[in-house]
């Protein structure tokens, strides 16, 4: 069934979608000289006005704060930067740590600078940095390095203040390289196609420690502020944690049916959430890798990228190319932060928090105002009913999109 409710701000988004069209409903009254209508008491219609009064208090004492708060942040102005359009297939993003600076990886190897802010994105340079297809690239805590990583197996280290280079591991690998953490300012994690993970410091030639985890791609790794385990998803559906001060595998969880796709951590660094390729998310003890705590069913289609908003909150996004917001302590769909036309690769956070920026098969990256998220996780109840019908009249102001049904039709 499809609810009808108030369209959003149009400058939420960079497009246009179609808004709801209501004419259809019809009239609710008639205008023929019907005699029953006309034989109605006065008396009648009073107790109808105030029955229908009744049932719109009824509503409005139905909504909860979380609602209330949503539909307040509609009527806001919703700036952001404009739309990022390349020439090139996107492969990955990454927000710079303290400036309005972003760094997008292409398929030809290249690394493009941007400076955005809320009238114009501004190309810097454009980095020809690799031979073959960039596939990952992050810039340090302190936002001096930009290192790369690529289908030809090297490892590059950038100054972004004289965009020279100041490290190149050629053949870091002996298959192409799939993913690239950094630890600290000197200390970055690697993990190639065929499940081999290694520890760098760029002050060393050769990597600290190589590790063999599975047969399969590391699609992703993570760790915390103590720095103590890297947990890695893989393509195999086996999440492995390495012990990195002893170089050795701390524990291996159990096969899952899928793909594991992302990780994020949650609850000052307590909660460790993963997404499949089959859209189920998982969630897990810090320090507990081997078997889940609980699970949700996300969405119908995979989930490939996801990012932390708050200590609660996350932002997901993948193959239907909808970025969903979830709410997870306790488990609750928010809505549609934004949404691309095709499938969404990668997802990343500017350093203030005001914006997520999204890059997709469309050649393009789009930013999202997500300032509100904020004010939205303080006053949910976690002893709250999430009512799943009254949801389905509400969307995040970020989205342009007009019927939240939309949304939900993606979960399974």
């Amino acid at each position: 069934m499809t609810n009808n409710f108030k369209s959003f701000d149009k400058n939420s988004s960079d497009e246009d979608s179609s808004s709801y069209d209501d004419s259809s409903e019809g009239d609710l009254s008639d205008n023929n000289d019907d005699s029953d209508q006309n034989e109605m008491s006065e008396d009648e219609s009073s107790e109808n006005k105030v029955e229908k009064e009744d049932d719109n208090d009824d509503k409005d004492d139905d909504e909860d704060e979380v609602i209330k708060a949503i539909k307040a942040e509609k009527n806001k102005p919703r700036d952001h930067p404009p739309t990022i359009t390349c020439e090139d297939f996107i492969v990955d993003i990454s927000l710079h740590p303290s400036r309005n600076l972003i760094a997008i990886a292409n398929i030809v190897g290249d690394v493009l600078l941007y400076e955005y802010n809320n009238d114009e994105t501004k190309l810097l340079n454009t980095l020809e940095l690799h031979l073959k297809a960039c596939r990952d690239i992050e810039f340090d805590n302190e936002g001096t390095t930009l290192y790369s990583t690529a289908k030809d197996k090297s490892i590059m280290a950038t100054d972004v203040q004289t965009e020279k280079l100041k490290r190149c591991y050629e053949n870091a690998h002996d298959e192409p390289i799939y993913r690239l953490v950094n630890l600290d300012n000197n200390k970055i994690v690697t993990g190639d196609d065929g499940g081999t993970v290694k520890l760098w410091d760029m002050r060393k030639p050769d990597p600290i420690f190589n590790i063999k985890i599975g047969e399969e791609h590391v699609s992703d790794m993570i760790t915390n502020d103590a720095q103590k385990y890297l947990v890695c998803a893989s393509g195999d559906g086996v999440l492995t944690s390495i012990d990195l001060k002893g170089s050795k595998i701390f524990t291996t969880s159990e096969e899952y049916d899928s793909e594991l796709t992302c990780l994020g951590l949650f609850r000052s660094d307590t909660k460790l959430l993963v997404a499949s390729s089959i859209g189920k998310l998982y969630l897990f003890n810090w320090k507990e890798f081997g078997l889940h705590s609980d699970e949700y069913i996300g969405q119908k289609h995979a989930i490939q990228c996801m990012v932390p908003i708050t200590q609660n909150i996350v932002v997901t996004s993948g193959e239907d190319g909808v970025l969903r917001a979830a709410h997870m302590f306790p488990q609750r769909q928010l809505g549609v932060v934004g949404q691309h036309r095709l499938p969404v690769e990668r997802l990343d956070i500017s350093h203030d928090g005001q914006y997520i920026a999204s890059c997709s098969h469309d050649n393009d990256v789009k930013f999202w105002n997500i300032s509100y998220f904020e004010s939205i996780d303080s006053i949910i109840d976690v002893n709250h009913k999430q009512n799943k019908r009254r949801d389905l009249s509400n969307n995040l102001p970020s989205s342009s999109i007009k019927n939240a049904s939309d949304f939900f039709s993606g979960l399974a």
